[in-house]
């Protein structure tokens, strides 16, 4: 066997293989689709039309901006941290089926099962963020080929990190309820303190440095400035697209390196 054919076998084939398997059980939970592309699309709707009267942007380019139109690019970060955590559930569900504890013992690294699973999460959690930036022009935004790609980028990376955050704690838990109320102490503040829901402006001193520490903070900011690269609806306090791309980018990558390296520890007691 050749090396292209035994690393085919070993590591991209297996990948392959968890990926699909993530894609598929999705499309076969109608449900899933509804809840993690809905709620966020409700949110847009009702947050952007009850805040309309009584936003105010903070000054600078943000002037005249909408509240929908501001909590644009939240809504689509929305849309990812819902399908995150919806994806990551089946670590759990593998593991009470049995499915996870084959794959482990097969003569497979561990590391291909944490990126098929990730990679089949983070897909998932594009493909349903890249439907709602299909309503780009509901709010006067009419991205070029060059935008588009841009914005498809940024989204992918905060795609793997939440994703592969939501993966780590489902890694060592066994019950889905459990998960869930880790998942809305842990992800919903993040995304509360991003940016998407408020701008950092007009915030108070100790919630202006939780949104500076808060690395999801930087994956809006690559967000709002490749959706807005004209500058609207971003801000005086948006940190600039190099370090917001740095931080984002940094965070992705740590987050998969610690669970690969959980993942390669034995599976014994999880947390209820």
């Amino acid at each position: 066997m050749s090396a292209h054919e035994n690393a085919m076998d070993t590591l991209v084939r297996p990948t392959f293989t968890l990926w699909w398997r993530e894609i598929v059980r999705f499309y076969r939970q109608r449900s899933r689709i509804v809840g993690a592309l809905a709620t966020p699309v409700v949110f847009w709707i009702l947050l952007g039309s009850g805040f309309a009267g009584s936003f105010q942007a903070g000054g600078g380019q943000q002037e005249g901006v909408g509240y929908a139109e501001y909590f644009y690019p939240g809504a689509m970060t929305m849309v990812v941290l819902f399908t995150a955590i919806f994806s990551t559930i089946s670590v759990i569900e593998d593991r009470k089926e049995g499915f996870l504890q084959a794959v482990l013992v097969a003569p497979v690294a561990r590391s291909t099962v944490v990126l098929g699973k990730i990679l089949g999460g983070a897909t998932l959690a594009l493909g349903q963020a890249l439907l709602l930036l299909a309503a780009a022009p509901l709010v006067g935004l009419h991205l070029g080929l060059l935008d588009f790609a841009a914005v498809t980028v940024i989204l992918s990376i905060i795609a793997f990190g939440l994703t592969t955050l939501g993966f780590l704690i489902a890694w060592r838990m066994d019950s889905t309820q459990g998960f869930h109320a880790i998942m809305n102490l842990v992800l919903i503040p993040m995304w509360l303190l991003s940016g998407a829901f408020f701008p950092a402006a007009g915030a108070s001193g100790w919630l202006r440095l939780l949104m500076a520490l808060n690395p999801l903070t930087y994956g809006m900011a690559a967000l709002r400035r490749c959706l807005y690269p004209a500058g609207l609806a971003v801000g005086p306090d948006v940190p600039a697209l190099p370090l917001a791309l740095l931080v984002t980018v940094g965070f992705s990558v740590g987050a998969f390196l610690i669970a690969r390296s959980q993942a390669s520890r034995p599976l014994d007691v999880g947390i209820a």
